[in-house]
Protein backbone atom coordinates (compact mmCIF):
# COMPACT_ATOMS: atom_id res chain seq x y z
CA UNK A 1 0.00 0.00 0.00
CA UNK A 2 1.36 3.38 -0.71
CA UNK A 3 1.27 6.02 2.19
CA UNK A 4 1.17 9.93 1.89
CA UNK A 5 4.74 9.79 3.00
CA UNK A 6 5.89 7.31 0.21
CA UNK A 7 3.82 8.80 -2.65
CA UNK A 8 5.42 12.91 -1.35
CA UNK A 9 8.81 11.24 -1.70
CA UNK A 10 8.50 9.10 -5.23
CA UNK A 11 7.57 12.91 -6.12
CA UNK A 12 10.45 14.79 -5.16
CA UNK A 13 12.85 12.21 -5.99
CA UNK A 14 10.83 12.21 -9.77
CA UNK A 15 11.43 16.46 -9.25
CA UNK A 16 14.68 15.78 -8.70
CA UNK A 17 15.23 14.09 -11.21
CA UNK A 18 13.60 15.80 -13.82
CA UNK A 19 15.90 18.73 -12.97
CA UNK A 20 18.96 16.41 -13.43
CA UNK A 21 18.47 15.21 -16.61
CA UNK A 22 17.10 18.80 -17.92
CA UNK A 23 21.14 19.94 -18.25
CA UNK A 24 22.05 18.01 -21.32
CA UNK A 25 18.85 19.59 -23.85
CA UNK A 26 19.18 22.54 -21.99
CA UNK A 27 22.76 22.87 -23.10
CA UNK A 28 22.55 22.84 -26.56
CA UNK A 29 19.18 23.91 -27.74
CA UNK A 30 18.40 27.26 -25.71
CA UNK A 31 22.18 28.85 -27.43
CA UNK A 32 21.01 27.48 -31.06
CA UNK A 33 18.87 31.30 -31.85
CA UNK A 34 22.35 32.78 -31.06
CA UNK A 35 24.56 30.70 -33.28
CA UNK A 36 24.98 33.02 -36.03
CA UNK A 37 25.48 36.36 -33.61
CA UNK A 38 28.60 34.15 -31.91
CA UNK A 39 30.28 33.21 -35.39
CA UNK A 40 29.61 37.08 -36.00
CA UNK A 41 31.36 38.12 -32.23
CA UNK A 42 34.47 35.40 -32.90
CA UNK A 43 34.54 36.48 -36.82
CA UNK A 44 35.04 32.77 -37.87
CA UNK A 45 32.85 30.61 -40.78
CA UNK A 46 29.68 29.23 -39.21
CA UNK A 47 31.05 25.89 -39.63
CA UNK A 48 33.31 26.54 -36.19
CA UNK A 49 30.80 27.83 -33.78
CA UNK A 50 28.29 24.62 -34.90
CA UNK A 51 31.24 22.85 -33.37
CA UNK A 52 30.42 23.50 -30.01
CA UNK A 53 27.39 21.41 -30.44
CA UNK A 54 29.49 18.48 -31.66
CA UNK A 55 32.15 18.77 -28.95
CA UNK A 56 29.85 18.97 -26.29
CA UNK A 57 27.91 15.99 -27.63
CA UNK A 58 31.72 13.64 -28.26
CA UNK A 59 32.18 14.57 -24.08
CA UNK A 60 28.76 13.68 -23.51
CA UNK A 61 29.26 10.41 -24.87
CA UNK A 62 32.68 9.81 -24.15
CA UNK A 63 31.77 10.26 -20.26
CA UNK A 64 29.30 7.29 -20.05
CA UNK A 65 32.31 5.40 -20.28
CA UNK A 66 33.57 6.64 -17.19
CA UNK A 67 30.23 8.01 -15.33
CA UNK A 68 28.24 4.88 -15.44
CA UNK A 69 31.32 3.01 -13.28
CA UNK A 70 31.64 5.36 -10.95
CA UNK A 71 28.02 5.67 -10.11
CA UNK A 72 28.02 1.85 -9.32
CA UNK A 73 30.90 2.45 -7.48
CA UNK A 74 30.30 5.91 -5.16
CA UNK A 75 27.01 6.45 -5.57
CA UNK A 76 24.52 8.73 -7.58
CA UNK A 77 24.74 11.62 -5.09
CA UNK A 78 28.35 12.20 -5.53
CA UNK A 79 28.27 12.03 -9.18
CA UNK A 80 25.17 14.09 -9.37
CA UNK A 81 27.10 16.87 -7.73
CA UNK A 82 30.22 16.62 -9.36
CA UNK A 83 28.24 16.59 -12.50
CA UNK A 84 26.83 19.91 -11.49
CA UNK A 85 29.79 21.63 -10.30
CA UNK A 86 31.65 20.79 -13.31
CA UNK A 87 28.53 21.86 -15.77
CA UNK A 88 28.47 25.22 -13.82
CA UNK A 89 32.27 26.01 -13.92
CA UNK A 90 32.46 25.15 -17.37
CA UNK A 91 28.91 27.20 -18.06
CA UNK A 92 30.76 30.48 -16.17
CA UNK A 93 33.88 29.44 -18.43
CA UNK A 94 31.76 29.44 -21.65
CA UNK A 95 30.10 33.15 -20.18
CA UNK A 96 33.59 34.71 -20.03
CA UNK A 97 35.54 32.60 -22.64
CA UNK A 98 37.44 35.82 -25.09
CA UNK A 99 38.15 32.88 -28.09
CA UNK A 100 36.43 30.17 -29.73
CA UNK A 101 38.75 27.98 -28.59
CA UNK A 102 38.38 28.60 -24.93
CA UNK A 103 34.57 28.23 -25.66
CA UNK A 104 34.66 24.56 -26.85
CA UNK A 105 36.91 23.76 -24.05
CA UNK A 106 34.63 24.62 -21.68
CA UNK A 107 31.76 22.81 -23.98
CA UNK A 108 33.88 19.90 -24.01
CA UNK A 109 33.98 20.30 -20.09
CA UNK A 110 30.08 20.88 -19.78
CA UNK A 111 29.49 17.69 -21.79
CA UNK A 112 31.63 15.46 -19.39
CA UNK A 113 29.15 17.51 -16.56
CA UNK A 114 25.93 16.98 -17.97
CA UNK A 115 26.57 13.71 -18.76
CA UNK A 116 27.36 12.95 -15.05
CA UNK A 117 24.12 14.51 -13.83
CA UNK A 118 22.02 11.96 -16.87
CA UNK A 119 23.61 8.56 -15.67
CA UNK A 120 22.89 9.41 -11.77
CA UNK A 121 19.08 10.24 -12.45
CA UNK A 122 18.52 7.24 -14.56
CA UNK A 123 20.13 5.25 -11.85
CA UNK A 124 18.72 6.61 -9.35
CA UNK A 125 15.35 6.00 -11.05
CA UNK A 126 15.81 2.14 -11.47
CA UNK A 127 17.24 2.25 -7.34
CA UNK A 128 13.60 3.47 -6.66
CA UNK A 129 11.24 2.41 -7.98
CA UNK A 130 12.49 -1.66 -9.31
CA UNK A 131 11.95 -2.97 -12.76
CA UNK A 132 8.53 -2.24 -13.51
CA UNK A 133 8.01 1.24 -11.91
CA UNK A 134 10.94 2.21 -12.87
CA UNK A 135 10.07 2.15 -16.84
CA UNK A 136 6.82 4.69 -16.18
CA UNK A 137 9.00 6.65 -14.01
CA UNK A 138 12.02 7.19 -16.87
CA UNK A 139 9.02 7.93 -19.49
CA UNK A 140 8.95 10.88 -17.43
CA UNK A 141 12.40 12.13 -17.81
CA UNK A 142 12.76 11.20 -21.61
CA UNK A 143 9.09 13.88 -21.99
CA UNK A 144 10.95 15.92 -19.69
CA UNK A 145 14.20 16.10 -22.03
CA UNK A 146 11.42 16.20 -25.50
CA UNK A 147 10.50 18.99 -24.17
CA UNK A 148 13.00 21.22 -23.90
CA UNK A 149 13.61 21.74 -27.48
CA UNK A 150 10.58 23.38 -27.89
CA UNK A 151 10.53 25.82 -25.18
CA UNK A 152 14.90 26.54 -24.67
CA UNK A 153 15.19 28.44 -27.73
CA UNK A 154 12.19 30.41 -26.68
CA UNK A 155 14.30 31.33 -23.95
CA UNK A 156 17.24 31.52 -25.65
CA UNK A 157 16.03 33.86 -28.18
CA UNK A 158 14.84 36.40 -25.87
CA UNK A 159 18.17 36.32 -23.70
CA UNK A 160 19.53 36.54 -26.84
CA UNK A 161 17.87 39.77 -28.43
CA UNK A 162 17.86 41.37 -24.40
CA UNK A 163 21.11 40.48 -23.13
CA UNK A 164 23.42 38.59 -25.46
CA UNK A 165 24.29 35.55 -26.47
CA UNK A 166 26.70 35.15 -23.63
CA UNK A 167 23.54 35.66 -21.50
CA UNK A 168 22.65 31.59 -22.53
CA UNK A 169 25.67 30.33 -20.81
CA UNK A 170 24.84 32.53 -17.93
CA UNK A 171 21.78 31.09 -17.45
CA UNK A 172 22.95 27.48 -17.43
CA UNK A 173 25.20 28.62 -14.59
CA UNK A 174 22.62 29.78 -12.96
CA UNK A 175 20.27 26.94 -13.36
CA UNK A 176 23.29 24.77 -11.89
CA UNK A 177 23.85 26.45 -9.06
CA UNK A 178 20.12 26.44 -8.42
CA UNK A 179 19.65 22.62 -8.76
CA UNK A 180 22.77 21.99 -7.14
CA UNK A 181 21.30 23.38 -3.75
CA UNK A 182 18.22 21.29 -4.52
CA UNK A 183 20.60 18.08 -4.86
CA UNK A 184 22.85 18.93 -1.59
CA UNK A 185 19.28 19.69 0.53
CA UNK A 186 16.94 17.01 -0.99
CA UNK A 187 18.70 14.39 -3.11
CA UNK A 188 19.46 11.15 -0.45
CA UNK A 189 21.66 8.51 -2.06
CA UNK A 190 19.76 5.78 -3.56
CA UNK A 191 22.36 3.05 -4.42
CA UNK A 192 21.86 0.19 -2.42
CA UNK A 193 23.77 -0.47 0.45
CA UNK A 194 25.42 -3.96 -0.42
CA UNK A 195 25.35 -3.27 -4.39
CA UNK A 196 27.82 -5.83 -6.08
CA UNK A 197 30.26 -3.12 -7.21
CA UNK A 198 32.45 -6.02 -9.25
CA UNK A 199 31.70 -5.11 -12.35
CA UNK A 200 31.73 -1.38 -11.50
CA UNK A 201 35.02 -0.73 -13.23
CA UNK A 202 36.45 0.27 -16.73
CA UNK A 203 37.34 -2.97 -18.32
CA UNK A 204 38.70 -2.90 -21.91
CA UNK A 205 37.52 -6.42 -21.85
CA UNK A 206 34.42 -6.31 -21.32
CA UNK A 207 33.98 -3.29 -23.79
CA UNK A 208 35.80 -5.36 -26.23
CA UNK A 209 32.94 -8.56 -25.38
CA UNK A 210 30.29 -6.30 -26.77
CA UNK A 211 32.36 -4.53 -29.33
CA UNK A 212 32.64 -8.14 -31.19
CA UNK A 213 28.93 -8.86 -31.18
CA UNK A 214 27.65 -8.27 -34.73
CA UNK A 215 24.13 -7.39 -33.48
CA UNK A 216 25.43 -4.74 -31.69
CA UNK A 217 27.46 -2.97 -33.74
CA UNK A 218 24.80 -3.22 -36.42
CA UNK A 219 22.05 -1.62 -34.37
CA UNK A 220 24.45 0.65 -32.93
CA UNK A 221 25.52 2.49 -35.97
CA UNK A 222 22.27 2.69 -37.08
CA UNK A 223 21.66 4.42 -33.71
CA UNK A 224 24.20 6.24 -34.40
CA UNK A 225 23.76 7.34 -37.82
CA UNK A 226 19.92 8.27 -36.89
CA UNK A 227 21.60 11.07 -34.04
CA UNK A 228 23.85 12.42 -36.77
CA UNK A 229 20.81 13.15 -38.90
CA UNK A 230 19.31 15.18 -36.17
CA UNK A 231 22.38 16.83 -35.05
CA UNK A 232 23.00 17.78 -38.48
CA UNK A 233 19.75 19.64 -38.32
CA UNK A 234 20.36 21.26 -34.71
CA UNK A 235 23.61 22.44 -35.89
CA UNK A 236 22.96 23.60 -39.38
CA UNK A 237 19.34 24.97 -38.97
CA UNK A 238 20.06 28.24 -37.40
CA UNK A 239 23.09 29.73 -39.49
CA UNK A 240 20.97 28.01 -42.73
CA UNK A 241 17.97 29.36 -41.80
CA UNK A 242 18.39 33.05 -40.64
CA UNK A 243 21.87 33.80 -42.13
CA UNK A 244 20.90 32.10 -45.65
CA UNK A 245 17.62 32.30 -46.12
CA UNK A 246 16.91 35.65 -43.86
CA UNK A 247 14.54 34.28 -40.93
CA UNK A 248 14.87 35.99 -37.86
CA UNK A 249 15.48 34.54 -34.19
CA UNK A 250 11.00 34.73 -33.75
CA UNK A 251 10.48 32.66 -37.26
CA UNK A 252 13.41 30.39 -36.45
CA UNK A 253 12.13 29.45 -32.63
CA UNK A 254 8.61 29.24 -34.56
CA UNK A 255 10.07 26.37 -37.07
CA UNK A 256 11.99 24.78 -34.35
CA UNK A 257 8.95 24.48 -32.21
CA UNK A 258 6.59 23.00 -34.43
CA UNK A 259 9.46 20.50 -35.20
CA UNK A 260 9.89 19.32 -31.35
CA UNK A 261 6.27 19.13 -31.47
CA UNK A 262 5.89 16.85 -34.07
CA UNK A 263 9.33 15.01 -32.98
CA UNK A 264 7.13 14.59 -28.91
CA UNK A 265 4.09 12.55 -31.29
CA UNK A 266 6.86 10.61 -33.04
CA UNK A 267 8.19 9.18 -30.00
CA UNK A 268 5.20 8.73 -28.55
CA UNK A 269 3.74 6.85 -31.93
CA UNK A 270 6.68 4.77 -32.41
CA UNK A 271 6.25 2.17 -29.34
CA UNK A 272 2.47 1.49 -30.66
CA UNK A 273 4.26 0.46 -34.12
CA UNK A 274 6.45 -1.24 -32.88
CA UNK A 275 3.78 -2.89 -30.33
CA UNK A 276 1.74 -3.94 -33.21
CA UNK A 277 4.26 -4.59 -36.02
CA UNK A 278 7.53 -5.37 -34.37
CA UNK A 279 10.69 -3.91 -34.34
CA UNK A 280 12.14 -5.50 -37.53
CA UNK A 281 8.67 -4.04 -39.57
CA UNK A 282 9.48 -1.03 -37.30
CA UNK A 283 12.70 -0.40 -38.35
CA UNK A 284 12.38 -1.30 -41.90
CA UNK A 285 9.90 1.61 -42.01
CA UNK A 286 12.05 3.87 -40.09
CA UNK A 287 14.64 3.62 -42.69
CA UNK A 288 12.22 4.10 -45.50
CA UNK A 289 10.76 7.47 -44.33
CA UNK A 290 14.50 8.42 -43.89
CA UNK A 291 15.14 7.75 -47.43
CA UNK A 292 12.01 9.55 -48.43
CA UNK A 293 12.49 12.63 -46.75
CA UNK A 294 16.20 12.87 -48.08
CA UNK A 295 14.43 12.55 -51.52
CA UNK A 296 12.69 15.41 -50.24
CA UNK A 297 15.04 17.35 -48.88
CA UNK A 298 17.43 17.19 -52.93
CA UNK A 299 14.09 17.96 -54.71
CA UNK A 300 13.44 21.05 -52.66
CA UNK A 301 16.34 22.59 -52.28
CA UNK A 302 16.37 25.06 -55.37
CA UNK A 303 13.62 26.77 -53.84
CA UNK A 304 15.35 28.68 -51.00
CA UNK A 305 12.43 28.83 -48.81
CA UNK A 306 12.21 28.24 -44.91
CA UNK A 307 9.40 25.83 -45.35
CA UNK A 308 10.98 23.57 -48.10
CA UNK A 309 14.00 22.82 -46.05
CA UNK A 310 11.39 22.29 -42.67
CA UNK A 311 8.82 19.89 -44.57
CA UNK A 312 11.70 16.82 -45.18
CA UNK A 313 13.20 17.61 -41.86
CA UNK A 314 9.60 17.31 -39.98
CA UNK A 315 9.07 13.77 -41.95
CA UNK A 316 12.34 12.55 -40.96
CA UNK A 317 11.58 13.28 -36.93
CA UNK A 318 9.58 9.91 -37.77
CA UNK A 319 11.89 8.06 -39.11
CA UNK A 320 14.29 9.52 -36.33
CA UNK A 321 11.89 7.81 -33.89
CA UNK A 322 11.09 4.56 -35.37
CA UNK A 323 15.16 4.27 -35.98
CA UNK A 324 16.10 4.81 -32.86
CA UNK A 325 13.28 3.39 -30.71
CA UNK A 326 13.73 -0.38 -32.61
CA UNK A 327 17.39 -0.30 -33.29
CA UNK A 328 18.55 0.55 -29.70
CA UNK A 329 16.48 -2.07 -27.89
CA UNK A 330 18.11 -4.74 -30.24
CA UNK A 331 21.46 -3.42 -29.89
CA UNK A 332 21.21 -4.15 -26.26
CA UNK A 333 19.68 -7.83 -26.28
CA UNK A 334 22.06 -10.28 -26.64
CA UNK A 335 23.70 -8.81 -23.38
CA UNK A 336 22.22 -9.90 -19.89
CA UNK A 337 25.26 -9.25 -16.87
CA UNK A 338 26.43 -6.66 -19.78
CA UNK A 339 23.55 -4.64 -20.07
CA UNK A 340 25.29 -1.61 -18.49
CA UNK A 341 28.37 -1.69 -20.34
CA UNK A 342 26.31 -2.53 -23.38
CA UNK A 343 24.19 0.71 -22.79
CA UNK A 344 27.32 2.93 -22.16
CA UNK A 345 28.99 2.00 -25.53
CA UNK A 346 25.70 2.50 -27.27
CA UNK A 347 25.63 6.36 -25.81
CA UNK A 348 29.35 6.46 -27.28
CA UNK A 349 27.94 5.44 -30.93
CA UNK A 350 24.77 7.50 -30.27
CA UNK A 351 26.87 10.72 -28.48
CA UNK A 352 30.34 10.87 -29.80
CA UNK A 353 30.26 8.91 -32.37
CA UNK A 354 27.19 11.38 -34.62
CA UNK A 355 28.96 14.31 -32.90
CA UNK A 356 32.39 13.39 -34.69
CA UNK A 357 30.65 12.52 -38.24
CA UNK A 358 28.51 15.44 -38.04
CA UNK A 359 31.76 17.68 -37.74
CA UNK A 360 33.96 15.71 -40.28
CA UNK A 361 30.85 16.00 -42.58
CA UNK A 362 30.49 19.84 -41.94
CA UNK A 363 34.18 20.40 -43.39
CA UNK A 364 32.76 18.99 -46.70
CA UNK A 365 31.52 22.90 -47.39
CA UNK A 366 27.82 21.70 -48.94
CA UNK A 367 24.83 23.59 -48.34
CA UNK A 368 22.87 22.95 -45.46
CA UNK A 369 19.99 20.77 -47.67
CA UNK A 370 22.59 18.80 -49.50
CA UNK A 371 24.42 18.18 -45.99
CA UNK A 372 21.15 16.60 -44.93
CA UNK A 373 20.14 14.37 -47.99
CA UNK A 374 23.76 12.81 -47.33
CA UNK A 375 23.20 12.16 -43.32
CA UNK A 376 19.70 11.08 -44.14
CA UNK A 377 20.62 8.81 -47.56
CA UNK A 378 23.74 6.78 -45.23
CA UNK A 379 21.31 4.98 -43.45
CA UNK A 380 20.23 3.35 -46.66
CA UNK A 381 23.29 0.63 -46.64
CA UNK A 382 21.49 0.05 -43.36
CA UNK A 383 18.01 -0.28 -45.40
CA UNK A 384 19.77 -2.95 -47.70
CA UNK A 385 21.64 -4.91 -45.10
CA UNK A 386 18.57 -5.56 -42.68
CA UNK A 387 16.54 -6.87 -45.97
CA UNK A 388 19.49 -9.56 -47.01
CA UNK A 389 20.05 -12.58 -45.40
CA UNK A 390 22.69 -11.81 -42.39
CA UNK A 391 20.33 -8.67 -41.55
CA UNK A 392 17.23 -11.00 -41.18
CA UNK A 393 19.86 -13.35 -38.44
CA UNK A 394 21.09 -9.98 -36.82
CA UNK A 395 17.53 -8.62 -36.63
CA UNK A 396 15.20 -11.80 -36.47
CA UNK A 397 11.32 -11.42 -37.13
CA UNK A 398 9.71 -11.49 -33.97
CA UNK A 399 7.65 -14.86 -33.11
CA UNK A 400 4.67 -13.14 -31.59
CA UNK A 401 4.36 -10.98 -34.67
CA UNK A 402 3.39 -11.06 -38.31
CA UNK A 403 6.10 -9.38 -40.31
Amino acid sequence: MTTPNSTTADTRLVTLMVTLVLFSPLAIDIYLPALPAMASAFQVDPTRVQDTVTWFMFSMGLGQLLAGPLADRIGRRPIALGGIVIYGFSSTMAYLAHSLDLLLLARLLQGFGACATSVAAFAAVRDSFGAEKSGRMISYLNGAICFIPALAPLLGTWLTHHFGWRSNFSFMAGFALVAGLFVVALFRETRPAHSDVSGSTISLSRYWSVLREPTFLFHASLCMLAMAVILAYVTSAPVWLMNHLGQDMNQFTMWFGINAALNIIACMVAPKFMDRFGTRRTLRTGLIILMIAGAMMLVLSPLQQAWAFMVPIFVCSFGFAFVLGSAAGKALAPFGDRAGTAAALLGLFQMSGSGVMVSLLQRLDLSSPILMTLQMWLLVPGLVILASKIGRRWHPISATVNE
